[in-house]
């Protein structure tokens, strides 16, 4: 069996086909330290939660993490940062390593295939992937798998595009960054990623209203709605400012990239959004606003949200990941760079 990876900032998640259904795992994509006690690791360990000692203190991980941290009023660590490893965390290695093994298990067979996420390098800073890359693929291979990676932006146009014939525009706003590919009959024409996500919304809305960022993380995850009726004064009207920022941000970036890669004005193409940043409800029709305003050289057929958006890179990695597996000899999604100097050749 093939797995899809989401190696997210702020989720990790794994996909997995069981018979007609896929099956999703996820984990929050942090940790918070506790003080070391007998009795509190043997709570922990009886009530599951999923943890590492390490001398004398105790890093609860994963989904457990923010509720520790809200009871013991502190924030958060998380081992990525701008949707890579954080250079600034020195347990983030060993804490991606948990995650990852929590999330995805063993292999079912030697070499099983599974695609992993990885974003494009940012164009608005000068952060480098390859690290991260390289680093996440050296986990998964140790395991046991077959492991590739696979652009997150071509990881949603796989997921939600396959009845336009994998052509669209695909943007994965995710946590750390967001994502964007055009593809066109599953050949990449443009892929790239901006340095601003779901967290710099929350860091911003944080620093207006003076509340902690995991108090506005929560907040937003619980039933926050871009509707722009709730008082500016506050933690939600807050996000909705930022919320809109954000959106501007990356429509301004696609024209500058589609003016940059000089895309061919006769394209009609869906565009389709996901991403747990894109979750809040009226996402949809804030981002088709603010789309129509563009001045965007190429048609858009329509603009749909993805049904699941927080499962979608994963999903899109097992799309891969399974065709792999199918036709090996086929390459592919790796095979991306490929494509791209073959349909620049005719």
């Amino acid at each position: 069996m093939a797995k899809g990876l989401d190696v997210g900032t702020m989720n990790i998640l794994s996909a997995q086909q069981d018979g007609s259904d896929t099956v999703f795992v996820q984990q929050r994509n942090s940790f918070v330290e506790i003080e070391y006690s007998d009795m509190a690791e043997q709570m922990l360990s009886r009530s599951e939660v999923l943890h590492i000692r390490k001398d004398d203190t105790v890093y609860v991980v994963g989904d457990d993490a923010l509720n520790f941290a809200n009871i013991f009023n502190r924030e958060t660590r998380r081992p990525m940062k701008h949707g890579i490893l954080s250079s600034d965390e020195q347990s983030a290695i060993p804490m991606m390593k948990l995650i990852i093994e929590q999330v995805v298990g063993e292999p079912d067979r030697p070499n099983e295939k599974l695609y992993f996420s990885t974003p494009a390098d940012p164009i608005d800073s000068d952060l480098s992937t390859l690290y991260h890359q390289k680093t996440i693929e050296s986990f998964l291979d140790d395991m046991g798998y077959d492991a590739e990676p696979i652009n997150e932006g071509m990881a949603v146009v796989y997921s939600e595009l396959a009845d336009n014939n994998f052509t669209g525009l695909g943007i994965s706003f995710g946590a750390g960054m967001t994502n964007v590919c055009l593809s066109y009959y599953a050949v990449p024409v443009m892929k790239f990623s901006v340095a601003r996500g779901g967290d710099w919304v929350d860091e911003q809305a944080a620093q207006a209203t003076g509340t902690p960022v995991d108090k506005v993380t929560s907040i937003k995850e619980e039933d926050f709605e871009l509707d722009f009726t709730t008082d500016v004064g506050g933690v939600e009207g807050a996000l909705s400012i930022y919320y809109e920022n954000l959106l501007d941000y990356v429509i301004e970036r696609v024209v500058q990239e589609v003016d940059e890669e000089d895309v061919e004005e006769g394209l009609d193409v869906p565009v389709v959004v996901t991403g747990g940043t894109s979750s809040p409800d009226g996402f949809e029709e804030l981002f088709r606003d603010h789309l129509e305003d563009a001045n965007i050289p190429f048609s858009i057929s329509g603009v749909t949200h993805a049904s699941e958006p927080l499962y979608s890179v994963a999903r899109g990695g097992l799309v891969a990941a399974r065709s792999d597996e199918e036709d090996p000899d086929a390459g592919g999604a790796n095979d991306e760079a490929e494509a791209e100097a073959a349909a620049a050749d005719e």
